[in-house]
């Protein structure tokens, strides 16, 4: 059974919020960094730093998914492969040498690592539309 109750809408609206942060916030420091100093900065690294607020974002969409029972599939596939991607690629960077430094990264292996970043963050991109699809299900008037 459906429930578009109060505590689903906050989960949801809160979930969206997290999930989105890490993906808007280098835009705005980089619109500011543009204005203020006239240099472009864009620090691709942000939303994967900021995981934690994806984590969270997501798992509260999941729970506001699951209550609502809307969006469950699309919100539970891109958090499983945000978060596959995010370790695969961290973890091929760790095992093959280039965190440490102690293997002359090829362009091979540096391209697979940005590829599973990017993959990972176009992920974050599909769970923040999930979210404000899961909202506008919910805040939409009883017909």
């Amino acid at each position: 059974m459906e429930d578009k109750g109060v505590l689903t809408k906050i989960l949801a609206v809160l979930g969206t919020f997290f999930v989105w942060l890490p993906i808007l916030s280098p835009v705005f420091r980089t619109v500011i960094g543009l204005i203020d100093e006239r240099v472009f900065n864009f620090d691709l690294l942000t939303p994967a730093v900021l995981f934690l607020y994806v984590l969270a974002g997501a798992g509260l969409l999941l729970w506001a998914a699951a209550r609502a029972q809307a969006w469950l599939k699309l919100l539970g596939w891109s958090t499983g492969l945000a978060i596959g991607l995010l370790v695969a690629g961290a973890a091929f960077a760790t095992f093959t040498g280039l965190t440490s430094g102690e293997t002359e990264p090829a362009e091979w292996m540096v391209t697979l690592v940005i590829a599973s970043l990017v993959g990972y963050i176009l992920m974050v991109v599909v769970i923040g539309v999930g979210g404000v699809l899961l909202m506008l299900n919910l805040f939409r008037p009883a017909a």
